[in-house]
């Protein structure tokens, strides 16, 4: 009895000292990137930026701890796209789980990895792209969520016809990632007998003459059809529209915030919400390429709050 009792409190040492020894599980690396906000202003659990802090919200509400089941390592291009490729060798380097992006990141961390997973939080036509090869199967290792920016083309010029009605051209600015997107408007533009006026840019460059081509053909507006390159001027081209006096219809809210006169199109903090969603099963050991591509459930008008006739200055 007594070599039964000995042998059993020695069994309860063992499994208690290999309870001991067993390392802790580290926290998995979430990398975050972002194009406005400084790093400092994205780290920890409750950021400056309301994205990030969806993105963390939706994994709280899946269960996971920051700190003790992730932490974040967020990146920054402090609004200056040319920095993309940069952090996305960072991230790379740093070994981080899975990525979550916007759209104007995910041409660098596509470049960067083939192996770690990407989250996008937003992509305006990711098969046209590349990112992905459909959104049902997108198989390799992105996925996400898509902005629809095809379906809300002719909402968009609706709304704006509502503001201004067209006495001269409508000014279209695009680039050749969103071809279709240009397609779409021309559709949309002749089913109410509008004309429109294409302003096609390859570079951040180019957008000066676009809006001095604008003022020249006397446009009556302008819709901005989503893209990365216009997403990171999106100050810059509200100041724009806004000295040529154009009323401009946006595609995001970003460009309200930073002075446009009115957007209608996903709310973006929801999609990042949502992205916790293929956070939580990608750790969990699902593959990108395996999850579809969803479209976003939540569409909005917004406007600015100070107006001068037609543009927020």
């Amino acid at each position: 009895m007594q070599r039964r009792s000995m042998l059993a409190a020695a069994g309860l040492w063992a499994t208690g000292r290999r309870a001991v020894a067993q390392p802790a599980r580290k926290p998995h690396r979430i990398g975050v990137v972002v194009s406005q906000f400084k790093v400092a202003d994205v780290t920890g659990p409750q950021t400056r930026s309301p994205p990030v802090n969806a993105l963390l919200a939706g994994l709280r509400e899946l269960g996971h701890v920051y700190g003790e089941s992730f932490v974040t390592v967020p990146m920054s291009s402090d609004g200056k796209p040319e920095r993309f490729p940069a952090l996305a060798a960072e991230l790379v380097a740093a070994q981080v789980d899975v990525i979550v992006a916007p759209g104007p990141a995910l041409p660098a961390l596509q470049q960067a990895t083939s192996t770690i997973p990407i989250v996008m939080t937003g992509s305006g036509d990711p098969v046209g792209q590349g990112f992905v090869r459909s959104l049902a199967r997108p198989g390799g290792n992105i996925t996400g969520l898509t902005l629809q920016s095809l379906d809300t083309v002719g909402k968009r010029l609706e709304l704006l016809g509502e503001l201004v009605r067209p006495t001269g051209p409508i000014a279209v600015l695009w680039d050749r990632y969103n071809l279709l997107l240009w397609q779409e408007a021309q559709t949309a533009a002749r089913s109410r007998g509008w004309t429109l006026l294409s302003l096609e840019v390859r570079d951040a460059g180019e957008l000066d003459a676009a809006f001095a081509k604008a003022r020249a053909a006397r446009a009556s507006a302008l819709l901005v059809l989503n893209s990365g390159l216009f997403d990171l001027q999106a100050a810059r081209i509200a100041a724009l529209a806004a000295t040529q006096r154009l009323p401009a219809m946006y595609g995001l809210r970003t460009y309200v915030e930073r002075g446009g006169l009115m957007a209608y199109g996903p709310d973006l903090d929801d999609n990042w919400r949502r992205a916790a969603i293929f956070v939580d099963k990608i750790l969990k050991g699902a593959l990108p390429g395996d999850l579809p591509v969803e479209q976003p459930t939540k569409f909005r008008p917004w406007a600015c709050a100070f107006r001068r006739r037609f543009c927020c200055v």
